[in-house]
């Protein structure tokens, strides 16, 4: 694309749209792509650990890289340290059930959390048991927040009591949760779910303010984390010769003119030209003609799946680079057949933050009927955008020749670490993986522990340097969806404004696939329902709509409707059906558009989280939910297009 003379780029991600936001100003960096305080660490000093909306069960297997797979070892430990462990989640998730009876389950109404947290925080100070000093050493703008804390900003003091009628946790439960983290070392382990909500900048903001107040940042087995559920993080980080890379530009190219926050891209193509507003700037969408997707699965990650099924008509063409018929190539004008990891030569490391092994990964079989690797096709289609431009996109060099350059610059960052790699052929000979040396400093790393023992010589990257609980950068943009310190504020929709009948629609991380990654395969006999995307749900919800455990039901809202398997189970919050995203669209046209496979995103409202991060907001849905009766459709959502 920089080739061709540039193009629309993207901001963010859908994972952490609005953590990546807000982070930044709060303690100078995203924090969810961040190395943790070590596990070593935490098992030999924690006495409390709190997963804060996180599923590390399900969701360590996603990484940037390979998984190192050490995650379950350290958390099955947990399991057995005698810690107190929580987990604060609508849904008693599989790690919960993986702790079992050594792991309490607190079930909030479905994206109360910053309401739940200022309820503790108030408990805090009232029983004065907030850290002042590391309060005044450490942070910036609690006065202000305090204000809004006490009610003295707006006349309603954010006490147990008022919390627990937002979020259905009694107030006595809220002030021993805040009296059981003053009272020992607290290590507040929060997922991302939470914050792909709207107002979703406000959930880690507030945790932070949180582990802020009870003033145990810094410290051995304390304060908070925001990626121990993901890539293993915590994992310690080892002496590695850590792998290059090919970079987004080349020399004489042009960049991205532009760039639009990932989760906005149904409004850029709805709206070309209109304004909008990120992160302190005020911004126009792009006229996007030409939409070319490789490597993603937009049309089940991307919320209200007819709204963005319309957008998807505007450009004049659709490019996708897909290896399978998912529902973004089966709406694309032309589909480039990728290869598949197995038809390839590529390297990796495992564990974006150990990076414990180089791995090789040697082509097993030739690519099939017209399938080709992404670097040769950029390459070929380089040269017919201009004479030259395979040399151009290539540099001279062929797909192993990268690898081999790829290799020998980790060879020279290992040099710097005492690690010494053999030869590239060597390596590639053997063909198995190289386990980097640990380090012991890395093992008893503590975040934040030199900013905390010394603000002034070790200061953050925020404007202040420090923690920042007030930040009058944000303040001063005027944006009444993101304030210039957490607040609680009432979604769009929530269990507070449902109308009769409608639960609100929790879309988590499935527990048998990546993604949508294998849907379409055999591994679907492992959780579907019915032939379905399984719908979990309470009892007392279940039997009020006369549906039993295996029923198909149907779920549906003035976005969309979808068929799903019952689940029920008292392990969900009532009032809250939990749906796992993923699962490949299959609208039935002949059936008033029902999709047939379950996918949730047509359920789901495209909205930002607010205009600091545009963030996903997808879990921000309400739905209603029946017995299904209607005629029996069959499956195609994993079907071929038909032939021409």
């Amino acid at each position: 694309m920089a080739l061709a003379g540039g193009y629309t780029g993207h901001l963010g991600d859908y994972s952490t749209g609005a953590a990546q936001a807000i982070m930044p100003y709060v303690v100078g960096g995203n924090e969810v792509y961040q190395q943790q305080t070590s596990w070593p660490v935490v098992l030999e000093h924690s006495d409390v650990v709190v997963l804060w909306s996180a599923n590390p069960l399900n969701t360590l297997k996603i990484a940037w890289n390979a998984s190192d797979e050490q995650g379950i070892a350290y958390f099955a430990a947990l399991r057995n340290s005698g810690k107190r462990l929580i987990c604060i989640d609508p849904m008693r998730s599989e790690s919960a059930a993986f702790f079992g009876d050594k792991m309490e389950w607190i079930a909030p109404h479905m994206g109360t959390d910053v309401a739940l947290m200022l309820g503790i925080a108030h408990t805090l100070v009232k029983n004065g048991w907030h850290d002042d000093a590391f309060l005044a050493r450490c942070t910036t703008g609690y006065e202000t927040f305090a204000d809004y804390l006490l009610g003295v900003s707006d006349g309603v003091a954010k006490t147990a009591e008022w919390a627990a009628d937002i979020c259905g946790v009694s107030a006595a439960k809220i002030h021993e949760l805040a009296e059981l983290f003053h009272k020992n070392t607290t290590m507040l382990m929060s997922g991302w779910g939470m914050q792909r909500q709207q107002f979703g900048e406000q959930k880690h903001w507030m945790l932070v303010t949180l582990a802020a107040m009870l003033g145990q940042i810094g410290t051995p087995g304390g304060g908070f984390g925001l990626s121990y559920h993901f890539a293993n993080g915590g994992n310690p980080t080892r002496r590695a010769a850590v792998l290059a890379s090919m970079q987004g530009s080349l020399p004489g190219g042009t960049d991205a003119v532009d760039k639009i926050p990932v989760a906005r891209i149904v409004e850029a193509l709805e709206n070309p030209g209109a304004p909008y507003q990120h992160n302190g700037m005020n911004r126009h969408f792009p006229d996007i003609r030409f939409v070319w997707w490789a490597g993603g699965a937009n049309f089940t990650h991307h919320q209200d799946t007819n709204r963005l099924i319309r957008a998807w008509q505007k450009p004049e063409l659709v490019v996708i680079s897909e290896c399978f018929w998912t529902a973004a190539a089966k709406h694309a004008d032309i589909v480039l057949p990728a290869t598949t990891s197995y038809e390839r030569n590529d390297l990796t490391m495992t564990g974006d933050y150990s990076n414990q092994h180089l791995v090789p990964m040697k082509q097993v079989v030739p690519p099939r009927d017209e399938a080709r690797n992404d670097f040769d096709v950029f390459a070929e289609l380089s040269e017919r955008w201009e004479t030259g431009g395979h040399a151009r996109f290539t540099e001279g060099k062929s797909e192993l020749e990268w690898l081999e350059t790829f290799y020998n610059i980790a060879g020279q960052r290992g040099a710097s670490q005492q690690v010494t790699l053999p030869p590239f052929a060597q390596f590639w000979e053997a063909n198995d993986l190289i386990e980097m040396p640990e380090n012991a400093a890395n093992a008893q790393f503590i975040r934040f522990a030199d900013f905390r023992r010394d603000p002034d010589a070790h200061p953050l990257k925020t404007d202040s340097g420090k923690i920042e609980i007030y930040s009058r950068r944000i303040a001063d943009y005027g944006y009444a969806d993101c304030p210039g310190h957490p607040m609680w504020l009432e979604p769009d929709e929530w269990h507070g404004n449902a109308e009769p009948g409608q639960l609100q629609v929790l879309s988590a991380h499935p527990a048998h696939r990546l993604h949508s990654q294998l849907n379409y395969s055999q591994l679907r006999e492992q959780y579907a329902v019915a032939g379905r995307e399984p719908i979990t749900l309470h009892p007392q919800d279940a039997q009020t709509r006369g549906i039993a455990d295996g029923d198909t039901v149907r779920v549906w809202n003035h976005r969309g409707q979808i068929l799903a398997g019952a689940v029920v189970t008292e392990g969900i919050r009532p009032g809250v059906i939990c749906i796992h995203e993923g699962a490949w669209p299959d609208l039935e046209v002949s059936a008033g558009g029902i999709c047939k496979n379950g996918a949730v995103n047509v359920l789901t409202k495209d909205l930002p989280s607010s205009r600091l991060g545009n963030g996903c907001a997808g879990n921000t849905a309400l739905a209603w939910i029946e017995k299904y009766t209607g005629p029996s459709l069959t499956l195609t959502a994993f079907n071929p297009p038909a032939s021409p």
